[in-house]
């Protein structure tokens, strides 16, 4: 099942690609700390929940539905998101069912990319219908900006705090919703991007102020860093049609990236990020989703290559990006999990043959929960790439829900 990195960012439409201030506090128990900032929202659903049927959960769902709801933005203020929820066929149990909630992977940053606007993919499809079986409710945010009703916010991508929250405040609108219907037990499991936000939910989960059970982090981005410099060195020295599917892979998340942070950074230009004309490529994320993005910087670098035999030379990014401020403290600290202690249970699965989130990132991310005294259960396999980690494992990430919610 291994893949290029363009394959697999082409391949997962809901598998993908973190932040962090020290206002959160990873306990997310029933009782909330003093730093924490407890959702108080009013009537926090807006309208009322319509009918999800771009995805056939008949089989498995008594109501599968998109739910705007009202969370606290990266900015601060109250803003409109969207999520997925679906209900188990069985009927609730006395103390209610609990929830699940599915941190999907990176689709873009613009509304049409929302997963709650397009089908599911198989393997995402199967697990929730899983986890349905098992009696819980499951719910899917979309994230901050993405189908956001307004249709003026881009997603703040991979921004751990704005994930976090997205989360924690639908599982309250949910709450608020269902009623005594669900309890307040709750898990979070995500993979890649969602993986990242997943963590971030554990950082979170006090906001929700409820009974937080843990997080199942498949293939979490972190390190943005690392990852972009080593997935550069990792082709350095390849030909033409090995290092396209990596640059563009890469270029599409910077370009992700980019276009995240002008969310609140509006004078951010992509020139500044990218060279001349393939600024003009990255302006794009915010209108079209990540595979549609990929396609278009692979298609510009192969008709480049064929004109001049090589890659050199090609306008990629520029040399200071990274230094740019505003992106420096985007990939140290506001995308970034897992930077004060967690205290409930977490479980990761890595692949050693994750060529878009590379083992060495995730190991880095371990060794500085460990140093914060945050216990992991870290499982890894040589043979797992980036979407085998996830596909390989939905079994075994059911069971770990189930273990979580039985404490």
């Amino acid at each position: 099942m291994k893949k290029n990195l363009l394959t697999v960012l082409v391949l997962s439409s809901g598998l993908l690609l973190s932040a962090c201030d020290n206002g959160g506090d990873g306990g997310g128990g029933s009782s909330s700390t003093s730093n924490a900032d407890v959702n108080n929202i009013a009537n926090p659903v807006v309208g009322t929940p319509t009918a999800y049927s771009l995805t056939d959960f008949s089989a498995a769902a008594a109501e599968s539905v998109v739910m705007t709801y009202k969370m606290k933005g990266i900015s601060g203020n109250e803003v409109q998101a969207t999520a997925l929820v679906f209900t188990p066929r069985t009927a609730a149990p006395t103390s209610g069912w609990p929830i699940v909630v599915w941190a999907h992977g990176t689709t873009g940053v613009a509304d049409q990319c929302a997963p709650s606007r397009n089908v599911m993919n198989d393997y995402v499809k199967g697990m929730i219908s899983k986890f349905l079986a098992e009696g819980y409710v499951v719910v899917a945010p979309d994230y901050e900006g993405l189908g956001e009703p307004t249709g003026t916010e881009l997603h703040p991508f991979l921004n751990l705090k704005s994930e976090g929250y997205s989360i924690t405040d639908a599982v309250v609108a949910t709450h608020n919703w269902l009623g005594n219907k669900v309890s307040k037990k709750w898990v979070t499991v995500g993979h890649s991007q969602g993986g990242q936000a997943a963590l971030g939910a554990a950082q979170y989960a006090a906001r929700a102020n409820l009974d937080y059970k843990g997080t199942v982090a498949v293939a979490p981005a972190s390190q943005l860093s690392l990852i972009l410099n080593a997935g550069q060195a990792s082709v350095a020295n390849s030909t033409p049609d090995k290092q396209i599917p990596v640059y563009a892979s890469l270029d599409t998340f910077t370009a992700l990236i980019a276009a995240g942070l002008r969310n609140q950074n509006p004078t951010l230009a992509y020139n500044q990020v990218f060279k001349t004309p393939t600024d003009q490529i990255a302006k794009n994320a915010e209108s079209v989703c990540y595979d549609v993005l990929g396609n278009q910087f692979a298609v510009k670098m192969g008709q480049y290559a064929a004109v001049n035999g090589s890659l050199k030379d090609y306008p990629r990014t520029t040399d200071t990006f990274m230094s740019l401020p505003v992106v420096k403290s985007f990939l140290e600290k506001d995308s970034q999990p897992l930077q004060i202690q967690v205290k409930t249970p977490i479980v990761i699965y890595q692949g050693g043959a994750d060529t878009t989130v590379p083992q060495v990132a995730t190991d880095a991310l371990l060794g500085t929960a460990k140093a914060l005294g945050t216990q992991v259960n870290y499982i890894t396999s040589p043979t797992w790439d980036h979407g085998s980690a996830y596909a390989l494992n939905i079994d075994n990430i059911v069971f770990d829900v189930n273990e979580m919610m039985a404490k």
